[in-house]
């Protein structure tokens, strides 16, 4: 017997009948300021002189700015094209919808490679501490895409299938929910237990190595049980575009990972 997706406000605070603040947004700034604490956190064990304090105050904004520009981007190249190169001011409606996480990793690589270049420190000694943190945003991110009823998983029978409002009839996976669990969670997990080793922290690249591979291999599995986005569908008849962006992904992971071993043992 199908679950009946819980009748959920996506309007956490109402100004108006239709006008608030949206838990959406309410997850972005949980994952933003989350994360940002988490990395202060972080820097103030850090033994190296930069990045510091001052570092990741300043580059928050950065990042933020990465996310949504690199994540709006990301999903009008990655995912529907075609419609905006139609209705090319649309790519202006964000409140419409339409992020892209890999867009906004790309977002957000540029904004530590620049910041990183303009204050003459490692690439990867900032990355390391942002990679650290982003699975609290992945959480946060995940369970309002499960409130809005968004994303949702293909058609099954398990006990736990959920009936979404936009999903049609038909008990789907709650996929948001394992995406929660594995790109938040259990990736943070290790990624926590890792950063408090002193031999990894030791090792440059490690800890970024580890996420991009790690969140790789997360979106690949659940991408089994999530509904390919309409307007794509399955490419070559078994894979969806987020497992393809996925695949780069594992493989640079994968890179740093031998790179930051490497490094250690020359």
């Amino acid at each position: 017997m199908a679950l009946q997706f819980p009748e959920i406000d996506p309007i956490a605070l109402h100004f108006t009948e239709n006008f608030g603040i949206r838990w959406y947004a309410l997850a972005y700034l949980a994952g933003i300021l989350g994360g940002w604490y988490y990395a202060l956190h972080l820097v103030a064990k850090n033994k190296a002189a930069r990045p510091n304090k001052e570092d990741i105050e300043e580059v928050l904004s950065w990042l933020v700015m990465g996310i949504i520009l690199g994540g709006r981007l990301g999903y009008v190249l990655f995912y529907n094209l075609p419609q905006y190169i139609s209705h090319p001011w649309e790519v202006l409606y964000i409140w419409e919808g339409g992020m892209s996480f890999h867009g906004g990793l790309l977002g957000v690589v540029t904004a530590i490679v620049l910041y990183s270049r303009r204050n003459k420190f490692s690439i990867l000694v900032l990355g390391d501490i942002i990679s650290t943190v982003v699975p609290v945003g992945l959480f946060f991110g995940r369970i309002a895409n499960f409130v809005n009823g968004e994303l949702f998983g293909r058609v099954s029978n398990v006990s736990w299938a959920v009936v979404f409002p936009y999903g049609g009839d038909l008990p789907r996976h709650p996929s948001q929910l394992y995406e929660a669990f594995l790109e938040g969670l259990v990736l943070f997990t290790i990624m926590f237990v890792m950063s408090r080793k002193e031999t990894v922290r030791k090792s440059t690249g490690m800890l970024t190595g580890t996420f991009v591979a790690g969140y790789g291999v997360c979106r690949f599995i659940i991408e089994f049980f999530r509904e390919p986005d309409m307007q794509i569908g399955y490419i070559m008849k078994y894979f969806s575009m987020g497992q393809l962006l996925s695949l780069p992904m594992i493989a640079i992971g994968a890179y740093l990972i031998y790179r930051s071993r490497r490094m250690k043992t020359v």
